[in-house]
């Protein structure tokens, strides 16, 4: 179980607390500037709280240091992944699970987040990397590391379109094989909060809702899908002639 306890940093955190039980896919959404990427980095030990414990199976890890937390099973994944230019991918895993690796293993943590280890694992991480590979090359990092806890700052962002959808089917699948795994997913996107089992909303450092998707999604604007709101009709169907040419 991880607890946060009465966190406060500057004017972003407002005096926090929250039980996460093991197992869950939480996702933390809200507006700009509410909060929940400091959250994240003060789980992780990149910022320090001003005062507050985070506490995980009772263990206080307040003002330990990242490698510390690391360590102690928690893992954060950035909103935009570090990219080592001469560093390879294959070595990238190996620090990550803190062990050479065999192949076998690194192309299982690869396939996972769909990348094929032949055309990869020489590669460096670099700038010829996109922005969806260098995503799903971090998460497969994750994997590797095996850690209780793993949080995913906005995953989504700056990815295409195939990525994301690929992405989210990732996570479904790390939760499902998953199931004494606990994943924190920072996210504004519909898909990704559909696979929670509990959504947090944040706003001014405070936790303001909890609730499932069901339960929360209304409140923010989306419509559950099949209801007389969302009505779905088909398009029309042109003949070229029909087709206008002229502005």
């Amino acid at each position: 179980m991880l607890e946060l306890k009465n966190i406060k940093f500057k004017k972003i955190l407002n005096d926090l607390s929250y039980k996460i039980d093991d197992g869950k896919l939480i996702v933390i959404t809200g507006p700009n500037g509410g909060g929940k990427s400091t959250l994240a980095k003060a789980i992780m030990g990149i910022v320090k709280p001003d005062s507050g414990q985070v506490v995980l199976d009772g263990k206080d890890l307040t003002g330990k240091s990242v490698t510390e937390i690391s360590n102690a099973g928690i893992c954060y994944g950035f909103q935009q992944p570090a990219r080592f230019k001469g560093m390879t991918i294959k070595k990238l895993l190996d620090i990550a699970a803190g062990k050479r690796l065999p192949m076998l293993a690194c192309n299982e943590y690869l396939s996972k987040v769909g990348l094929c280890s032949a055309g990869y694992l020489t590669r460096e991480i670099d700038k010829s990397l996109s922005g969806g590979e260098i995503k799903r090359i971090e998460i497969a990092t994750v994997l590797a590391r095996n850690p209780k806890i793993a949080i995913f700052d906005e995953p989504e962002a700056g990815i295409d379109l195939w990525s994301f959808d690929r992405l989210t089917q990732t996570f479904r699948e790390i939760h499902k094989s998953n199931p004494d795994k606990t994943i924190i997913i920072i996210s504004h996107q519909e898909r990704i909060l559909e696979l929670a089992n509990e959504i947090l909303l944040l706003d001014q450092g405070k936790i303001t809702q909890t609730g499932t998707p069901d339960e929360i999604l209304p409140n923010l604007g989306f419509v559950a899908k099949g209801t007389p709101e969302c009505q779905l009709s088909e398009p029309p169907v042109l003949h070229g002639t029909e087709i206008p040419t002229t502005c």
